[in-house]
């Protein structure tokens, strides 16, 4: 492509609408190639007749982590599915740069690896963060330390040698909400890491509030589907190089076809988004003013994420559905429900747990794009009888809180 025709591109892309990015980013080149769809490299290897000029790209990759120029050299240096996904998304995160990994803890992994290596082990973050990244920073597994704190705190709680903040909003499980624009300026120097998984894009972009890096689960609602393990973190491009020469070196690389399926599922992203996060505003409504319901938490942002605490036994919610899948993950096109002390934050200690809001009674809903009508009867039959006790929270006003 001409310099001409990267400033013609640089200038449709910077005005089209997420939902257009959605479905053109990752695929500007295809019309010219006599292509729709985009193509599935399954190549690990590429030949090369000028060992000269690759030894010359492989170490521009080592000094700067730069993408190399020209052909593809080794399916662990880059992928051309893969790099269609990553252009994807940067475009619809609102950064210079994404990298991809084979899940989203792998993603975290090379974050913490790249501070790390520049001697910036300490790490201050904010609960609730995900299970499995809250166990990556507490038991140190990567060498890191960790100052758990407040958003009121973060400023205080940073040090010398402070790598990173990492927050999570809406947070897992309990959908708590941070001011990302407030966070990011108690982090003054300091790269702050926001988890995006539940919003998105769609409903919020960490970079434009002062996050200088973003990471995704992308076997959530990036892919959508529940067929597609990946995580991604979008960035600043020397951010972006540092990571992938991480990649490079621990081996953690998307699979083309992980790859191409993520770019499929970034095409619905903000149809899934918003048809599933109308059906869970609907049933975070019907929950609250539920008498078996002692409280709900909903974002303010929307989303198609619920948590609920019941007043009877929650295992016994779990046992009930038949409608909606009792599984961990989410963000899928059908409807999934776990019990987040049992399963997704198990590896968290109990007391740091309960302290976080994850409570023993607490349910979390990903829900999905079936009839709110047939999820509501699910759930419904699934909460047993109506007791019709006395509620120790005023319900509706809970809807939406932090």
């Amino acid at each position: 492509m001409d310099s001409a025709s990267r400033d013609t591109t640089s200038y449709v892309t910077a005005h089209r609408a997420l939902a257009t990015e959605a479905v053109h980013a990752g695929r500007d080149d295809l019309a010219r190639q006599g292509l729709h769809a985009p193509p599935i490299d399954l190549s690990t290897t590429y030949p090369s007749y000028d060992s000269r000029g690759e030894a010359a790209r492989i170490d521009a990759f080592a000094e700067t982590g730069a993408e190399p120029d020209g052909p593809p050299v080794y399916g662990r240096l880059g992928n051309p599915t893969v790099a269609r996904f990553e252009t994807a998304l940067a475009r619809l995160e609102g950064t210079q740069a994404a990298v991809a990994f084979a899940s989203g803890m792998a993603a975290l992994s090379a974050v913490l690896l790249v501070r790390s290596a520049l001697g910036l082990r300490h790490v201050v973050a904010v609960r609730p963060l995900y299970g499995c990244s809250d166990h990556l920073l507490t038991a140190g597994l990567l060498g890191s330390e960790v100052t758990w704190t407040d958003p009121a705190g973060i400023t205080d709680a940073l040090r010398p040698d402070t790598g990173l903040v990492m927050v999570e909003s809406p947070a897992n499980p309990t959908l708590a909400e941070l001011d990302l624009r407030a966070v990011a300026h108690a982090c003054g120097s300091v790269p702050l890491l926001a988890d995006n998984t539940f919003a998105t894009p769609v409903l919020q972009r960490p970079a434009e509030q002062g996050a200088r890096l973003v990471l995704h689960s992308a076997t959530k609602y990036l892919g959508g589907h529940g067929d597609v393990m990946a995580g991604v973190v979008a960035c600043d491009e020397e951010l972006a190089g540092r990571l992938r020469q991480v990649r490079f070196a621990t081996g953690g690389v998307l699979h083309p076809l992980a790859g191409y399926l993520l770019l499929r599922g970034l095409a619905t992203l903000p149809v899934r988004v918003r048809a599933a996060s109308a059906n869970a505003a609907e049933l975070a409504r019907r929950l609250a003013a539920d008498p078996r319901v002692a409280r709900v938490h909903y974002p303010r942002i929307g989303g198609a994420m619920i948590a609920f605490e019941v007043y009877g036994d929650p295992h016994q919610v779990i046992g009930g559905v038949r409608l909606v899948t009792p599984a961990v993950s989410l963000g899928s096109v059908d409807s999934l429900i776990q019990h987040p002390a049992s399963i997704s934050h198990r590896v968290v200690d109990a007391e740091d747990r309960r302290g976080a809001g994850v409570s023993d009674r607490l349910l979390r809903l990903s829900v999905g794009l079936e009839d709110v009508e047939d999820l509501w009867d699910d759930l419904d039959r699934a909460l047993g009888e109506r007791s019709g006790g006395t509620r120790r929270t005023a319900l509706p006003a809970s809807v939406g809180e932090a």
